[in-house]
């Protein structure tokens, strides 16, 4: 599976602090065996978001995780982006990562988090912090292939 990861930022795109959350990302996907084919960092901002998930879905990358953007600030605009560019979101993604991750910290239940199906991508909004990124995927990752050869409208086992 080819995986493209978009950290979204305001000062890591701006260069005021290194990006953490797509390094760790990209550590995940390789312990899942997938390659990292799109790597990009962008501000907060809908328009910067949507260009660079149809760039990676055209690229061919089966599934994009994007990580910052999903929490109630006011420049946090993740899940916005993606609604406006989606086919269909995929709520139990977005209530399973909530749901586990409330066991871990109680301001889980801020988070924004969810997946969508993009073109031809699914993509998976993950939350800006590393840790809680890596453990979000962890929690649906035993969906995500079946998801991605939906998306991909390839031969599933179901």
């Amino acid at each position: 599976m080819t995986v493209g990861i978009l950290t979204v930022s305001d000062r890591a795109s701006a260069g005021v602090y290194e990006d953490h959350g797509g390094p760790a990302l990209r550590q995940a996907c390789q312990g899942y065996g997938w390659e990292v084919g799109a790597e990009a960092i962008v501000p907060d901002e809908i328009d910067r978001i949507r260009e660079s998930v149809r760039s990676f879905s055209a690229q061919g990358c089966g599934l994009i995780l994007t990580t910052g953007g999903t929490g109630v600030d006011y420049r946090d605009v993740t899940p916005e982006a993606i609604r406006g560019i989606m086919r269909v979101e995929v709520h139990g993604f977005g209530e399973v990562m909530r749901m586990k991750s409330f066991d871990i910290t109680p301001n889980a239940i801020l988070s924004r988090s969810l997946a969508a199906m993009v073109d031809a991508s699914l993509v998976i909004a993950l939350p800006g912090k590393p840790k809680g990124a890596v453990e979000c995927l962890g929690f649906v990752h035993g969906a995500i292939d079946h998801a991605v050869k939906l998306a991909q409208r390839l031969p599933t086992s179901c």
